[in-house]
């Protein structure tokens, strides 16, 4: 959901496209069976594979679309610049978290956001800046912080001013919980795959020009648009469920 002004390669609008599209089939199963239309288990088994999927395909290409905006930016402007360009940018998206967290809270009986992908989103946008021009240093690094995310996943702690990181409460809930570990590790291997793949804005592998292609082109809207699309979709999906339960 990162938005630059960068050179845009095709390939990387339609996959942050696709995460958009399922996305919004996930919450829109999520939607029907929290208000218990339908009762799914959306957390065992295929339907976790699926979240996983979305939110590490999302990740992936944040940390890629920050090394292009990276690249262009340098070349214009000065360091101290560039620090407030990812300070500004994170702090944005961090107060849009808050923004739902005010929201969920407001509106919701229980679960209420306390620190989803837009926190951890813009908290890493800010925390990645060291390691915008590094490459092997975040494969390895990306690892170790994903490991030490999956250690926490099970484990719960009596305190609760470490949740952003992953250290879980007893009996904490809520309805989209994206801690720094594992997640701002998945941003540094898109860190790695970016500076691997797109080294100086520069495609390093060749691929043909689908981008006229219809599909293609919705996908690439969806991806040129996700951080609107984010916002927007959740009151549009349960306005369609209100106005088909009245009908």
């Amino acid at each position: 959901m990162v938005n630059q002004s960068i050179i845009r390669f095709w390939e990387i609008d339609v996959l942050r496209g696709i995460a958009i599209v399922m996305m919004i089939v996930f919450h829109f199963l999520y939607d029907l069976n929290y208000l218990n239309i339908f009762n799914f288990s959306l957390y065992t088994g295929y339907f976790l594979i699926y979240v996983y999927l979305i939110g590490t395909l999302f990740f992936l290409l944040i940390g890629i679309s920050l090394t292009l905006s990276y690249t262009k930016a340098k070349e214009t402007l000065t360091k101290k610049e560039l620090k407030y360009k990812y300070l500004n940018r994170g702090l944005k998206i961090f107060g849009l978290g808050l923004l739902i967290t005010l929201i969920t809270w407001t509106y919701l009986d229980k679960g209420f956001v306390v620190f989803g992908v837009l926190h951890c989103i813009g908290l890493s946008i800010i925390l990645a800046y060291p390691f915008l021009n590094r490459r092997y240093f975040n494969l390895f690094f990306g690892f170790l912080v994903i490991f030490l995310g999956l250690i926490l996943k099970n484990m719960t702690f009596d305190f609760q001013w470490l949740v952003w990181l992953g250290f879980k409460p007893v009996l904490f809930y809520t309805i989209d919980y994206f801690p720094l570990l594992p997640w701002f590790g998945i941003i540094l291997l898109g860190i790695f795959l970016g500076n691997t793949l797109y080294p100086n804005n520069k495609r390093k592998f060749s691929l043909g020009d689908l981008s006229r292609v219809k599909v293609i082109k919705f996908f690439i809207f969806f991806g040129q648009h996700s951080l609107i699309i984010y916002f927007i979709h959740q009151p549009i999906l349960l306005s369609v469920i209100y106005l088909f339960l009245t009908i």
